[in-house]
């Protein structure tokens, strides 16, 4: 599993030496992780770096890169459970939780709508004094311009689907932020 770190997040959790690494075949495997601050507390926001598909969670003891896959982890196996997601979670993300690889983040595209997320999770963390868990839902709700104004729920499972329907036909289809994989196995 990939996880593109932004700097201070990086930092936090002492893995200051990040190469860029490209997309590799599963975009469920690929995800972006940013530390941001609403109301003096830290948050941590994780995107597939494919649909912006995210969880939201509190970012306090989360010293080292083990606390952080965990609390990561945790966090998408709850929302996916929550949006219906749990045999993608079960069968698309868990199967590639056994190696880890942080990478910088090389898509300005998924940077930039991540700052937007972050935007939206400091008001509704602030104004509605809501549970991060609640935020990921409503951000999961967002229509986003990296996705041509498609929710990132939407897009994550239609992604799955897809990709089941592609691994039939002996190939894989694209989504934004990935590349062509593979054709034969």
């Amino acid at each position: 599993m990939i996880i593109r770190l932004g700097n201070t997040l990086a930092r936090k959790i002492k893995e200051t030496v990040l190469p860029p690494v490209a997309p590799g075949p599963n975009p469920f495997a690929d995800w972006t992780a940013r530390l941001f601050t609403a109301d003096h507390t830290q948050y941590i926001l994780v995107s597939n770096t494919a649909t912006l598909y995210s969880a939201v969670f509190y970012g306090r003891g989360i010293t080292d890169a083990n606390q952080l896959i965990n609390r990561m982890l945790d966090n998408l196996r709850d929302i996916a459970e929550k949006d219906g997601f749990e045999s993608i979670y079960e069968n698309r993300v868990a199967p590639e939780t056994g190696e880890f690889s942080f990478s910088k983040a090389v898509n300005r595209s998924v940077t930039g709508s991540m700052n937007d997320l972050i935007f939206q999770a400091r008001d509704y963390l602030h104004s509605d004094e809501i549970s991060p868990f609640d935020v990921a839902l409503r951000l999961n709700k967002t229509p986003m311009s990296y996705l041509k104004y498609e929710h990132p729920r939407e897009t994550f499972g239609r992604m799955a689907l897809e990709l089941e329907r592609s691994e039939t036909k002996d190939n894989i289809i694209p989504f934004p932020g990935t590349q062509t994989v593979w054709k034969d196995r």
